[in-house]
């Protein structure tokens, strides 16, 4: 697909992440969008921009002399922003760096838009702005208390965009994931983390060897087999949230938070069921004490999404997700770029 460089372009900050980088692919691909990467590569891969027209540049979003440069050079429509360290535990240690880099380094988009008369923001936020929750399913009008600087650094960003719309008419979706998971089914692209944390790959690579047992943390919550539950969503559908949400501000829709995820929850022990369905492999597990600030069950209410943006989930079923996480982690690539 040819693109001028006069066509209208959509700064993705962070795409050559993980959950960018499958969302960059889908703007390109099937929304037929062009699309500007900026991603300083400190968990980013390059390799994962596979798809032809998209222009990658290497770079900081702090960088304001980069970041004016993007926009006096292209006709930035909107911005689609997840550049961001997500790291609970490191977040409690050294908070300073995650205020930095979450909250205040988007500050230098958010002020070139604002010059540049750009009125559009897709904002890769998180369910961790709730905090424990105090009722199940999460809907969007649920208590914000985020219990870690991770979680509270997202939230604080929500709050500046909420107020960026009231000041300067930039108007925002905040997407609020549930657990991102899963793998681009033609195994193309996935997910390479390091550290790695999400549930799926750890279980991927402890079936490869390429690590020691997986260990289930907490055995006695208040859950039917102990074990904690959470709410699954493929990459993919993240994607296309975030393109359903551009045609929503497209056409004159206001500043909304949207939760993302299936509406079913899992249990840990669940999947790992699955995964040992899928691959046909034993899962080697370890059971340790619970973790602190882990609650027994987190599951979104999608309903507002698919009210306000026309989404929902397509991958219900945790086989599925499973099943496009081994295509990447068994294929030719063994789950790393």
């Amino acid at each position: 697909m040819g693109f001028s460089m006069s066509d209208p372009v959509i700064l993705v900050t962070g795409g050559a992440g993980y959950i960018g980088s499958h969302t960059v692919r889908m703007f390109s691909e099937k929304a037929g969008r062009r699309v500007v990467v900026l991603d300083n590569l400190v968990f980013g891969h390059p390799e994962a921009l596979i798809s032809e027209g998209v222009d990658f540049l290497e770079g900081d979003m702090a960088d304001a002399d980069l970041v004016e440069r993007i926009f006096a050079e292209n006709e930035i429509e909107a911005v689609v922003h997840f550049a961001a360290f997500a790291y609970v535990g490191e977040s409690v240690d050294d908070p300073l760096k995650y205020y930095r880099n979450n909250t205040a380094a988007p500050l230098t988009i958010l002020e070139a838009m604002k010059r540049h008369g750009c009125k559009q923001f897709i904002f890769s936020s998180t369910c961790a702005t709730y905090g424990d929750p105090v009722r199940m399913p999460i809907d969007e009008t649920h208590p914000q208390n985020p219990i870690n600087p991770y979680g509270a650094s997202k939230w604080m960003l929500e709050r500046v965009l909420k107020d960026c719309e009231h000041a300067y008419g930039i108007r925002s979706v905040w997407l609020r994931y549930f657990n991102a998971s899963g793998c681009s089914p033609d195994g193309l692209i996935g997910e390479d983390h390091d550290p790695e944390t999400h549930l799926i790959p750890l279980i991927l690579q402890a079936i490869k060897g390429e690590r020691g047992a997986l260990t289930v943390f907490g055995t006695d919550y208040d859950t039917p087999d102990g074990t904690c539950i959470r709410d699954y969503i493929h990459v993919d559908d993240l994607a296309k949230a975030h393109i359903l949400a551009l045609e929503y501000l497209e056409k004159g829709g206001a500043t909304t938070p949207c939760n993302l995820g299936t509406g079913t929850g899992f249990s840990v022990k669940e999947m790992i069921d699955a995964a040992e369905s899928v691959t046909g492999k034993k899962v080697p597990v370890e059971f340790g004490d619970r973790r602190p600030g882990d609650p027994a069950k987190l599951i979104a209410d999608p309903a507002f999404a698919k009210k306000t943006l026309g989404w929902e989930a397509s991958y219900k079923d945790v086989r599925a997700i499973i099943e496009t996480a081994w295509k990447w982690f068994s294929g030719p690539r063994g789950g790393k770029y």
